[in-house]
């Protein structure tokens, strides 16, 4: 467990591979990347709980706020086991899917990520490398492949700086800042606004909503802000995710997931506790 510091972010790195888990972009998928180290998508924040009397550890994307889950639906053609996704921290009795226990592996350095359903994390494509995407296996088929290296991300001292969209729609002071782009994706947004402490309405079924074309985050800010009535102070507002009812919520420093589904944020707004306690990992460090 000392190498899932709780609060920190981490990277898994396939002791065969040397790629690192990855958040896909449709907000579902896992997979490995090879090339995305230096990537917000292959950053996991450990959060660290109790479960049965047992330490175990949910780590959710800093993409994408997302937690690592195993899916009971078989893993596709040429992966092992059952599928690995981006899930939800939801009902109580919903915690299973995204809870892991680490265990030593036998090799010095490498750990296995056990799900609570005793299946291993595993990598894929030993062989056939473009069977990239990571499944849970049985316990009895321990391989090479479940073996994984952890490696600490340090904190960055603030956010990183949101990029303003390359094109812009001029058509009066909302335009300056809002993408037009030619074929977008639309989501409804549910969003509450946190008070200086941190706290907000816990049941999403209170938030309100509107409609968000496209996946620029530096426009969702300013929608968000904008509904807040922050309009003028936009970049005082920072937007996280809450993945599920219990769901830590998490900035977003990317582009949205490539889906239309319905993303829960809340808002936070700069040099307040609550902003001064989010977490950013500071993925460019060696």
């Amino acid at each position: 467990m000392q190498k899932f510091p709780d609060g920190a972010h981490v990277r898994l790195r396939s002791r065969v591979h040397g790629g690192y888990l990855h958040a896909d972009e449709d907000g579902a998928g896992i997979s490995l990347r090879w090339l995305r180290r230096r990537s917000a998508n292959a950053a996991w924040r450990v959060q660290r709980i109790l479960h049965d009397g047992t330490n175990c550890v949910l780590l959710h994307s800093a993409a994408y706020g997302r937690y690592l889950a195993a899916s009971p639906d078989p893993a596709p053609p040429g992966h092992r086991g059952h599928r690995v996704v981006q899930g939800d921290y939801g009902e109580e009795e919903g915690v299973d899917p995204v809870l892991w226990k680490p265990v030593g592996s036998g090799h010095a350095g490498y750990v296995l990520l056990r799900h609570v359903s005793y299946r291993l994390l595993r990598a894929n494509g030993r062989y056939r490398r473009w069977h990239a995407g990571v499944s849970v296996d049985d316990f009895d088929n321990q391989s090479t492949m479940m073996h994984w290296k952890v490696e600490v991300i340090p904190p960055r001292p603030g956010p990183p700086v949101l990029v303003p969209p390359p094109r812009i729609n001029r058509e009066g002071f909302r335009g300056l800042f809002l993408l037009r782009e030619p074929a977008m994706l639309q989501r409804t947004i549910r969003y509450v606004e946190a008070d200086n402490q941190g706290n907000f309405n816990l049941n999403p079924n209170g938030w309100a909503t509107f409609q968000f074309h496209g996946r620029s985050m530096f426009n969702l800010r300013w929608e968000v802000a904008t509904h807040l009535g922050l309009a003028l102070f936009f970049f005082r507002v920072i937007v996280c995710v809450r993945a599920g009812q219990y769901g830590q919520p998490t900035p977003l420093v990317i582009d949205l997931p490539r889906n239309e589904e319905t993303l829960d944020v809340v808002a936070v707004i700069a040099d307040t506790p609550a902003a001064q306690a989010l977490r950013y990992p500071d993925v460019d460090a060696h």
